[in-house]
């Protein structure tokens, strides 16, 4: 064939059809709808998009304002770094902030919790000239922004400086929810400062609580609509209000669906602005953001650098217009090291993967368009829900919305136990070095709040109940008697010391064991009471049951267990194996049970 002939071939068309045939025959008689799955908002993910599921697309800068506000994306105005900077004195803000801008910062952003506002508002004023704020003030709001005045009176403030008393309320389960001196603060800092938004929809209470998507977008949905009733009675206008709220959003793992959430959140938004009849020019969302501390492990930290580059990644494709990246090591306390490595992900992002070069990267993907469409339809009929039981202030009053959020929580939690849901680090390729000292969150509810926890802690509980143990001076260990070959033992030895590891249990492997006697030696020198017989099915047939029936005559008060599920489970139930371990077994409820036998053993002493 010629260059001319090679040039001029084309590829024989497929339909999906010709697609189905292909995929069932690697999926060797499953059908393809196997492959199909459901997220945590209902929507169900197909195995492949075609065409039709990216007819939704429209220009960057147009309504919907799905693919952004700006038609060049990103080339027009980059999003702000806005690393929010921890500080403990005046002169170390001071101090961090011109380290910050040197490096790459770009607004004006730090913590303001149990600080002195006034002083921190002095320091920032030096900056206000040339930075825009990224700063949730919350309850000092009003303090930060009078003393900002004092000391730069002549500059005009940008960004935000916000307060969101739903989310407070939503976090504490209490609070006053009569708003209407607020909107009249609100009002007035409006008109002294037109360029600065000072009201903030943060969603992040209710990622941190376990929400979904659709939960999270209601939320906030319904939130902004509250905030816009609440300022029309303080006397402001609805283009003068939209312009002057900022939504907040943290960004979880779930790549796809954390872009879609953020196109979906402009969706809402821009047809709530439509129908209260607000200019086109106001009703883009202004959207900060943050990698979400709800997916962060206190085991294996390092990883976390791994999900915050996935989260930050996703919320850029997403469109947000401010951006924090949470230090890898926040949990145990931030380093200057790990700080700058937070910062950096977003300037690898813009530098290197050049993000700010192209206007909306994931726009037209068939993927993504679908389940933005999906995700936008789905909440709008939620925030309907939550329209016709009152609102935001209604359901949060009355626990309906903790309900929800707790029912997807319950969710999320119960996958990570069964490991249908991974965490690196934590219950899956788990380090049994990682030593953990306290578990600061856990996932409880004590009255009408949303509580805020991350979705590892329930395995971060169990490694500290094995810590507790050995500090008691509790064995903790298991055994693993290895029956044949090298070859035949070590798969399913490995399997089981992965899977007793996320609590924080280690093993002991033997030697290649072949006889009754090799494995009495072994378990007798040990120390230890607890042992998983790990081979093939043929050396479990061959040795390994009248080895089991040796040991438990030996040592009758010891736990046995098995790698695999054999056919005569019967058989070997009677003979005294405890439980099976095999890759349907749930990781969770096994070391669960373990542990509490342990820790109702008080006999068991270190080897």
């Amino acid at each position: 064939m010629g260059i001319d002939e090679i040039m001029a071939y084309r590829f024989p068309a497929k339909t999906f059809e010709d697609w189905k045939e292909k995929a069932g025959q690697s999926l060797k008689g499953k059908s393809v709808e196997t492959l199909k799955s459901t997220t945590y908002e209902t929507i169900k993910l197909k195995p492949l998009y075609t065409l039709e599921d990216g007819k939704h697309a429209c220009i960057p800068g147009s309504p919907d304002f799905r693919r952004g506000s700006n038609p060049l994306g990103y080339q027009g105005k980059a999003w702000r770094v806005a690393q929010e900077i921890s500080w403990t004195t005046g002169a170390k803000l001071a101090e961090k902030l011109a380290d910050s801008f040197e490096k790459g910062q770009t607004a004006i952003s730090f913590e303001l919790k149990n600080q002195p506002a006034a002083d921190a508002a002095r320091i920032a004023s030096r900056f206000a000239p040339e930075w825009p704020f990224a700063i949730h003030a919350e309850s000092l709001q009003s303090e930060f922004i009078h003393t900002l005045d004092a000391t730069a009176e002549a500059v005009e403030l940008t960004g935000y400086i916000t307060s969101d008393p739903i989310s407070s309320l939503a976090k504490t389960g209490n609070g006053e929810a009569d708003l209407t001196e607020w909107g009249k603060t609100i009002s007035a800092f409006a008109k002294k400062h037109p360029a600065l938004r000072t009201v903030m929809v943060d969603t992040s209470v209710f990622h941190h609580g376990g929400a979904s998507a659709t939960q999270e977008l209601a939320a906030a949905a319904a939130s902004g609509v509250y905030y816009i009733e609440q300022l029309l009675e303080a006397g402001m206008q609805l283009n003068e209000i939209f312009r002057n709220i900022v939504f907040k959003f943290s960004i979880g793992a779930n790549f796809f669906m954390e872009i879609a959430k953020l196109r979906a959140a402009r969706i809402i938004w821009n047809r709530i602005g439509e129908l209260y009849g607000v200019d086109e020019s106001s009703r883009g969302m202004i959207i900060a953001a943050e990698t979400s501390k709800f997916t962060v492990t206190q085991a294996d930290p390092h990883v976390n650098l791994l999900r915050a580059g996935n989260e930050a990644f996703a919320a850029v494709l997403g469109g947000i217009h401010y951006l924090h990246v949470e230090p890898f090591n926040a949990l145990g306390g931030a380093t200057p090291f790990s700080e700058r490595i937070a910062r950096n992900v977003q300037l690898i992002l813009r530098e290197e993967a050049l993000l700010d070069k192209v206007a909306d990267p994931a726009g037209g993907s068939w993927f993504i368009e679908n389940l933005t469409e999906q995700l936008a339809e789905k909440t709008w009929a939620l925030f309907g829900k939550i329209d016709s039981l009152g609102g935001i202030l209604s359901v949060l009053e009355s626990g309906w919305l903790q309900k929800e959020i707790n029912e997807t929580m319950n969710q999320r939690v119960s996958d990570v136990k069964s490991g249908k849901q991974t965490i690196v680090g934590t219950n899956h390729y788990a380090k049994w070095s990682e030593k953990i000292e306290k578990v600061p969150d856990s996932y409880q509810v004590e009255g009408n709040e949303i509580p805020q926890t991350r979705l590892s802690v329930t395995f971060e509980e169990l490694r500290l109940r094995t810590v507790a143990l050995e500090n008691a001076g509790k064995q903790t260990g298991v055994g693993l008697i290895c029956l044949g070959s090298l070859k035949e033992s070590k798969p399913p030895a490995d399997f089981i010391e992965g899977f007793l590891v996320p609590g924080g249990i280690h093993s002991k492997r033997s030697g290649e064991i072949h006889s009754k006697s090799e494995a009495e030696k072994f378990v007798t020198e040990t120390g230890l009471t607890r042992f998983c017989l790990c081979s093939s099915d043929e050396q479990y047939k061959e040795v390994g049951f009248e080895i089991l029936q040796e040991l438990k005559k030996r040592f009758p008060g010891f736990s046995f267990y098995l790698a695999g599920l054999p056919e005569k489970k019967e058989e070997w139930l009677a003979a005294g194996i405890e439980e099976f371990i095999y890759l349907k077994s749930n990781c969770f409820e096994f070391l669960d049970r373990l542990i509490g036998e342990m820790e109702a053993r008080g006999h068991d002493a270190k080897a």
